[in-house]
């Protein structure tokens, strides 16, 4: 019997380390015998390439419903060549931003409407929801120590619109604490994925294995974040199963359950000690 496709999301501010955790969890997958497919919004298709060239390099007079609709458009087209028949194959998709961001960038930092930016991205994707989200959670003010290059055209955005999109992104996850999961993303990669593997493990940890006949089977290598003009886009072979933990984690538990329990808004009130992390993304 073939495996369901699995459907997650990663979101968070500019700088939260969303593709390092990517391609922590493609890996993680791949350990338990699934075929993995990595895309980001927008640019996970060759149209989308030239979508996010438009969106975040493009002039700066770009009024919001124009941004709004351009990010609905790769959406629609995404779903629509990528996502679903990856998932009606049974693959598990991980995107690097979805709805969510559209919601807190365009709904709330732009003041257009949370609701009818809902809307918008629901007629464009018939209404396809993710399994799960991971929300990298951090100040922008960090976010902005992380970068390493020059800002595009959305980073290049006040401290204030920064922060309205991350006290949406938590709005919205306590409106959904069982899609959206909240990670602390100022603590280093390793502290990071430790969270996330929890939330994997309890999940998934049981029902993720596909079996394969050939034991040689191997896996691609991981291919690095490329801010090129290329889709990011990563079919990986499938491996051999015997690897699958079955057992769910104490950590694993103690992560979803106080997650569930936390009000993601109480976050901004008061918050934890910061420390750099080692590694940076500005997806």
């Amino acid at each position: 019997m073939s495996a369901e496709g699995v459907f997650i999301t990663f979101e968070g501010g500019d700088g939260a380390g969303k593709s390092t955790q990517i391609q922590r969890v493609r890996d993680w997958f791949i350990e338990r015998g699934r075929t993995v497919k990595v895309t980001r919004e927008p640019g996970g298709t060759e149209l989308g390439v030239q979508i996010r060239q438009m969106v975040q390099n493009g002039p700066e007079d770009i009024d919001p419903q124009t941004e709004a609709l351009l990010y609905a458009a790769d959406r629609a087209y995404h779903v629509a060549t990528l996502i679903r028949p990856a998932l009606a194959a049974g693959e598990v998709v991980l995107a690097d931003r979805y709805i969510d961001s559209s919601l807190a960038y365009q709904g709330a930092a732009r003041s257009l409407g949370v609701d009818e930016i809902r809307s918008l991205s629901m007629w464009a994707t018939q209404s396809l929801d993710p399994t799960l989200t991971f929300l990298l959670d951090l100040p922008p003010e960090v976010g902005a120590r992380r970068r390493t290059d020059a800002p595009d055209r959305m980073e290049r955005e006040s401290t204030d619109f920064h922060e309205r999109v991350r006290h949406e992104y938590l709005r919205l996850a306590d409106a959904e604490p069982e899609r959206i999961i909240v990670i602390d993303g100022v603590g280093t990669p390793d502290e990071v994925f430790s969270e996330i593997r929890g939330v994997l493990e309890e999940r998934f940890g049981s029902g993720v294995v596909q079996h394969v006949d050939d034991e040689t089977a191997v896996d691609q290598p991981s291919r690095p974040v490329d801010k090129s003009a290329e889709p990011l886009t990563t079919d990986n072979a499938k491996v051999a199963s015997h690897s699958a933990p079955k057992a769910k984690t104490k950590s694993g538990a103690q992560s979803s359950k106080s997650s569930k329990k936390k009000s993601m808004l109480g976050i901004l009130a008061g918050q934890v000690p910061l420390w750099p992390s080692a590694e940076e993304d500005k997806a």
